[in-house]
């Protein structure tokens, strides 16, 4: 029991004691803290009691103790395990807790770990307990597999809770706080780790043995194998990676972004009958897919009521507006009235949708929409429009570099519809997005003289905060909608780290355009340092498949329609490149007035005559 043993030790098969509580069996220890499963003849039951694994120094210090546990027994959650009684015994503080029919998580794990949607649940409740005692201003300190007690089905309580003896130091100063806090989120990860592998990292059960040799006080690195007993899902194991990782800057800091993360990929991957869009079904149901763009939804109502020659102004006005557009393109493709038109593939043009819908159902749409900026603060609505302003820019730039023949208006939407995960994101998720973000920008070095750490991908970013990604959430909400596996398919990038291959069908075509104007946009927020290399790699990558050169994707990135430029174009990009695009005309003249007028359907995407490209979009 003591961390110093007495100079006569008992036999082993003496009946130790601790005051009234009879020692039955030590069911795990740490540097920090033990666990003893102890019989109490008072209650006539077994308990657990949770000691530090050193004495106070002084009476102050175990007075400091007792009011520190008794203080974090008050605490009240489903995810922290109930306090029977805070005591001490001979200078050895102790907080014991109800055994029942529990058992730690560590006693049941084994060499082959858990299933993933078996162990994700339990952990997720302990976080939840985690967060709760963290928004109180109480750190746990000594967060080991030891620590989780689990119960009937998903039920698991975290229990130790003010139990590590603390320096006498700056313990209950904000940056103390702020630190453990971080360190107990980083101890759950390797839970996280352990649970899943069946090995502790780097071979040592101690948690906190393990995070002293992690940066930035050690070196060794922890990954989640990939061998295993059970297989981790890709988006599960970029969960847990994150929250080892070995850049301080990129692990979670906060229990409560881990739990978001965790509980996204619960619901994604790990319930039956689960899928992406359960992350947005509610969500949409309260504040819509997107909000109205000021003005715009209003517009479109005012001239919905005027007569039908105006529907060429009603498309313009419409499609200048992500969130109305979206819902023209819902309705329209919902399954009732696909079912009215006996099944017909889905339909991808605004003048379609109008001529499908009526003005009155456009009318409907319009009002159905959220006023801007929804439920976004300032600062989110100031994002949410900047997206708005990147997505319309990459319409237009698909319109200008897309083959001869086809549609621009399927491009435009196309080209908007690749990024329909990414604007659901920002709108219902904008912490997180503003979060991916920062994971995909490169850090500096940690030592002079090595290179600089690349940021993660966008796909890698948002497993570790949502657990999906970005696509699979717009082509679950496009699957939602009724597109046909040929439209998702459309409205997938491409892979940064696939190859691109010669289109040999048009629906590849729309595909590829709308996936290079959307990466030659995405240059935009790289560093400047790598924009060029970046765009060159567009040209590379997408020259030969659609026939594009440097100079035209360098002017699309400055929002230059090419035939507009100068002659010579430019061999180089200013650090700060334009927001404001220009006119589309010449090789890929845009338009929304006169759109075609037809769907696009499952089985093939019409390109369409150059004669009927006419007009312009705005």
């Amino acid at each position: 029991m003591a961390a110093n043993p007495p100079s006569r030790p008992a036999p082993s098969n003496a009946v130790r004691h601790l005051g009234r509580f009879q020692l039955l069996r030590l069911l795990g220890k740490s540097t920090r803290s033990m666990l003893w499963l102890v019989s109490d003849p008072r209650l006539d039951q077994e308990l657990m009691l949770a000691m530090p694994r050193g004495q106070p120094s002084n009476a102050d210090a175990l007075q400091r103790w007792l009011d520190g546990a008794r203080k974090a027994s008050r605490i009240d959650h489903p995810g922290l395990a109930q306090v029977v009684e805070v005591g001490e015994h001979d200078r050895w503080p102790y907080i014991a807790y109800d055994r029942g029919t529990t058992v730690t998580l560590a006693e049941k794990l084994g060499a082959k770990g858990f299933a993933p949607a078996e162990l994700v649940p339990w952990v997720l409740r302990a976080l939840q307990g985690l967060a709760f005692a963290h928004e109180a201003g109480i750190a746990h300190h000594d967060v080991q597999a030891g620590m989780l007690v689990l119960g009937e089905g998903a039920d698991c309580r975290l229990l130790g809770l003010g139990v590590a003896l603390l320096p006498d130091g700056d313990a209950g100063s904000l940056p103390a706080q702020r630190r453990a806090a971080e360190r107990d989120v980083l101890a759950m990860g390797l839970v996280l780790h352990h649970g899943l592998g069946g090995v502790a990292a780097l071979d040592l059960p101690d948690t906190g043995l393990v995070i002293d040799r992690m940066p930035p006080l050690g070196r060794d690195i922890v990954r989640l194998p990939f061998a295993s007993a059970h297989p981790v899902p890709d988006a599960l194991r970029a969960i847990v990676n994150r929250a080892t990782d070995r850049q301080e800057r990129q692990r979670y800091r906060n229990a409560r972004t881990l739990e978001r993360a965790l509980t996204g990929w619960l619901k994604v991957d790990g319930e039956p009958g689960g899928g992406p869009i359960l992350l947005l079904h509610d969500r949409i149901r309260a504040v819509g897919l997107l909000p109205a763009m000021p003005g715009g939804a209003g517009r479109a109502a005012r001239l919905a009521l005027l007569e039908r020659e105006r529907s060429d102004e009603l498309a313009e006005v419409v499609i200048q507006d992500l969130g109305l557009t979206f819902e023209l393109l819902r309705a329209v493709n919902s399954g009732k009235l696909r079912g009215a038109l006996g099944g017909s593939g889905a339909i991808l043009t605004i003048r379609r949708s109008i001529e499908m819908l009526g003005l009155d159902g456009v009318r409907r749409a319009s009002l159905v929409l959220r006023p801007w900026p929804g439920p976004l603060n300032e600062a989110h609505a100031a994002d949410l429009a900047a997206l708005f302003e990147r997505v319309r820019l990459a319409g237009k730039v698909a319109q200008w570099l897309r083959p001869a023949g086809y549609d621009p208006e399927i491009v435009y939407l196309l080209a908007m519809l690749q990024n329909l995960g990414r604007l659901a994101v920002q709108y219902h998720f904008p912490d997180e997005a503003a979060q991916i973000r920062r994971l995909m920008l490169p850090a500096p070095p940690l030592r002079a003289g090595e290179p600089e750490d690349p940021g993660m991908s966008e796909e890698g970013a948002a497993f570790v905060l949502l657990g999906v990604s970005v696509d699979a959430l717009g082509a679950a909400v496009g699957r939602h909608w009724g597109f046909d596996d040929a439209v998702l398919h459309m409205m997938r990038r491409v892979p940064l780290d696939a190859p691109v291959h010669h289109a040999d069908a048009d629906g590849d075509a729309l595909r590829l355009t709308a996936s290079c104007a959307n990466e030659v946009v995405d240059a935009r927020a790289v560093p400047t340092h790598h924009r060029m290399a970046f765009l060159h790699r567009v040209v590379q990558r997408y020259g030969r498949a659609l026939g594009v050169t440097q100079r035209e994707v360098l002017l699309a990135a400055q929002g230059i329609a090419p035939d507009q430029a100068p002659d010579g174009g430019p061999d180089h990009l200013p650090d700060k490149i334009s927001g404001a695009p220009a006119p589309a005309s010449g090789r890929a003249a845009a338009t929304t007035g006169a759109t075609s007028a037809t769907g696009i359907t499952a089985a093939t995407v019409a390109a369409q005559p150059r004669a009927s490209q006419q007009g312009a979009l705005s």
